[in-house]
Order: C-alpha cells, then sequence, then structure tokens
C-alpha cells in the first residue's frame, strides 16, 4: 500500500498542485490507514474495513473534524487506485462524512484587534517584522500559509494590492491597507542584504517564515497582552471578515477577498455578537428605547 501512497502523493504535487501543507495532511492520513490495514491487498478492501478504520480513530477520541479529513483522503486515494485500475470502485464512496459540530469561528473585537496590532514596540529587525505580519494578516484576511509565500514583485504599493497564491496555488488580487504597507517598508528597510531576496517574511537564516513561527508570534503577543481570546492567524482572518461585515461590506466581496471557492463557507461570518445587536436594536427601535 505504503507504494501506492507514494505514487498517489506524487500525482497531487504534480498534477493537482497541491499545497506542501495539503500533501502533508494526505501523508499522514493515508499512513495511518496504512498502519491500521497492514499488509492487507488492496483490491480486498471494502467499505466495510473502512467503517472500521473510522471506528478505530472514533476509539482514540479523534475529533470529527479531523475524522472528515481523513476520510475525503481516503475517498481521492480510492479514486486515484479506481483509475488506475488497481481497485475496482471506491469502497470510501459508500461511507458518510461524520456530521460535524457547528463552531462559530474565534474572533477578536475590534479594541482587541487594535490592542494587538500595537503590540510590537521595539525599533529591532525582529519587532518590526512582527509588526508587518500583523497588520498584514489582519490588513487582508489571508492565511498564514499565503503570508509567507508573499514575494516582495507581488506587492503593488502605488494601488494598493498584494497578489496572493491560495489554495491549490490559485492566485488572487486583494487590498492592503496604508499601515501595512508601511509596516513592510519600515521591515524591509531594516532586513539585513542577505535576507533581501524574493520572500518578503523571513527567519534570521534568510529563509522563508513557517507557518508554525507566524503561529506562535501571535501567541506570544497575545500572552502579552494578556487577551482572554484565541489569537492566531485564522482568528485574525476571523476577525478581519467580521469586522468588516459588520461594517457593512457586502458578503460576495468578503467571498472574493477570502478566497473561498464557495459562499457558504463565507456565511460563518453572518454570526453577530449578541452584545453589539442588542445596542444596535436600543439605539434604533423606537420602542426600546430606555428612559
Amino acid at each position: 500500500m505504503r507504494k501506492h501512497i507514494a505514487g498517489f502523493l506524487l500525482h497531487l504535487r504534480n498534477e493537482k498542485n497541491v499545497s506542501p501543507h495539503t500533501e502533508r495532511g494526505y501523508r499522514s492520513d493515508l499512513e495511518q490507514l496504512a498502519e491500521f490495514l497492514g499488509d492487507r491487498d488492496l483490491a480486498g478492501i471494502d467499505h466495510q474495513d473502512l467503517r472500521q478504520f473510522l471506528g478505530h480513530l472514533i476509539s482514540r477520541k479523534v475529533k470529527k473534524s479531523s475524522l472528515a479529513r481523513k476520510l475525503s483522503a481516503v475517498r481521492a486515494f480510492f479514486k486515484y487506485l479506481d483509475r488506475k485500475g488497481i481497485v475496482q470502485g471506491n469502497p470510501a464512496r459508500l461511507i458518510a462524512t461524520p456530521k460535524q459540530d457547528k463552531r462559530l469561528p474565534s474572533v477578536l473585537t475590534v479594541d482587541d484587534a487594535q490592542r494587538l496590532m500595537d503590540a510590537p514596540k521595539g525599533d529591532a529587525v525582529d519587532d518590526l517584522r512582527d509588526r508587518a505580519v500583523l497588520e498584514t494578516l489582519y490588513s487582508t484576511g489571508i492565511r498564514a500559509s499565503e503570508l509567507i509565500g508573499i514575494n516582495f514583485e507581488d506587492i503593488n504599493r502605488n494601488d494598493h494590492l498584494i497578489r496572493i497564491r491560495g489554495k491549490g496555488r490559485k492566485e488572487r488580487i486583494v487590498p492592503v491597507g496604508s499601515k501595512a504597507l508601511d509596516a513592510i517598508d519600515a521591515y524591509a528597510a531594516r532586513k539585513n542584504d542577505n535576507d533581501k531576496g524574493t520572500a518578503v517574511f523571513t527567519g534570521p537564516s534568510g529563509n522563508r517564515l513557517t507557518a508554525r513561527t507566524v503561529q506562535r508570534i501571535l501567541g506570544n503577543y497575545r500572552k502579552k497582552l494578556g487577551l482572554s481570546q484565541k489569537a492566531s492567524p485564522h482568528t485574525l482572518r476571523h476577525s478581519f471578515a467580521t469586522h468588516l461585515l459588520e461594517s457593512g461590506a457586502d458578503l460576495r466581496a468578503i467571498q472574493e477577498l477570502l478566497g473561498h471557492a464557495s459562499l457558504s463557507t463565507t456565511q460563518r461570518y453572518t454570526h453577530v455578537n449578541l452584545d453589539s445587536l442588542m445596542e444596535t436594536y436600543d439605539k434604533a427601535h423606537p420602542r426600546a428605547k430606555k428612559k
């Protein structure tokens, strides 16, 4: 099975243009399947075997979101095997995706988002880099994986635009605010000569930052500020979308900015903070005004 997994991953990389992050996820999920099934003949595996694999994962208390991702990887793998003639049919198609728990995205208040943007205080290169990272994430709503892929030639300073390479290497153009651009300029001016290559955001070695480093940057500032709310690249992405929506932005426009293929994904942001809703109601409704 591992030989076919290697072939499938090569197919994903060369023909589907998946990101390295996606490829790692598929590799991990399919290696778990290989470990569970052992030396079984692929042609003899049916949907009951795959159900047992999912049951094994459930017994290990794997989250529903992870179960859905692993099932998606297994479906894609057996679809590939079917096309290659290695198996007949796709047994994973007979298994329903586990119903997901509905969770609202974690969102910062506008005040906390502003505090986070102002948190890097110093003029050292790392402080300037951190400020540019935070400002760019909140200004554009891009993912951490998209942020670290930005090159200097992707930035159109005059028109306030950045070219972003998203999932599946799909490109889109997003607007970026002046504060984020100013932060990038200040950081670029202080970078070491060895770091002034193609990549905008780099570490001490001159290599691109990793998504994990970006995550750690936000976590450190969250601790410094004592924020009770979670602060991650995705938190800033959610906050970006929610704050735009609350200010009257069109949902379709937000979909384009976030690079969502489906509007239903963007509709998660139509939730409104109850306190904000009640405040608006109290101010606007003629029968709700307090004496």
